[in-house]
């Protein structure tokens, strides 16, 4: 069962519904692995994974027909590492059985597993609550939305973990992240009622032939939405 077919809810108990959009009696399947609320639900790119994350501080990967026809579906991986809800999920587009996770303020860490093998590929303290991550499409770079204590965005270098640049200008929390469809804008949700369009993994027009790299401007807000 393909991802593009399914529409899947968590709820506050934890639990993970499946729903087939295509019939009429659309609920297709269930997922019991979490014990509190569920925080972030995200498919690979090439639909046979799905990864939650938790207030249980847990990330579960599900195969994409679990909890299909089951009675009761056990998670192909679970990963504990982590010390506070599990809200921002990303899978790598280049590596699709990476998967990057990120903590809440209690634990503040992005982390990376190899979801091939079950196995921790790396973590990095970033200092504040991860909310959201995206990866370039294009770059070998990766973006983190935060919040306490710092409200800002954060531009990495994969799988150096490099810090390329802060962006900063949201008053509260960064609840969400969202890439335009060619790959150079991300816009932001913040606690403080603002969108905000950064322009992040723009190519330079003078070395567009050679691709060497995508530039970055902490300061080129393009536009604040109230």
């Amino acid at each position: 069962m393909h991802a593009i077919q399914d529409l899947n809810g968590g709820c506050r108990t934890g639990i993970i519904h499946h729903h087939d959009v295509r019939v009429q009696e659309h609920h297709v399947g269930t997922l019991a692995g979490h014990t509190q609320e569920i925080c972030g639900l995200r498919w690979s790119l090439d639909g046979r994974h799905l990864a939650s994350g938790g207030n249980d501080n847990l990330v579960n990967v599900w195969t994409a027909d679990a909890g299909i026809g089951q009675a009761e579906a056990q998670p192909l991986h679970t990963f504990n590492e982590h010390q506070a809800a599990v809200k921002a999920l990303a899978w790598c587009p280049w590596q699709q059985n990476v998967l990057a996770t990120g903590g809440g303020t209690a634990d503040r860490h992005i982390r990376f597993w190899n979801c091939s093998l079950g196995t921790s590929l790396n973590a990095i303290d970033t200092k504040s609550q991860v909310c959201a991550i995206l990866w370039s499409k294009e770059y070998k770079e990766l973006i983190s939305g935060h919040g306490f204590a710092n409200n800002e965005l954060i531009i990495w270098k994969y799988p150096s973990m490099t810090k390329v640049c802060e962006l900063t200008g949201h008053k509260s929390r960064v609840l969400n992240l969202a890439m335009s469809p060619d790959g150079t804008t991300v816009v932001s949700a913040g606690a403080d009622e603002t969108l905000r369009l950064w322009n992040c993994f723009a190519v330079d027009p003078t070395k567009k032939k050679t691709a060497t790299g995508p530039i970055h401007k902490s300061d080129l807000m393009k536009q604040t939405i109230r």
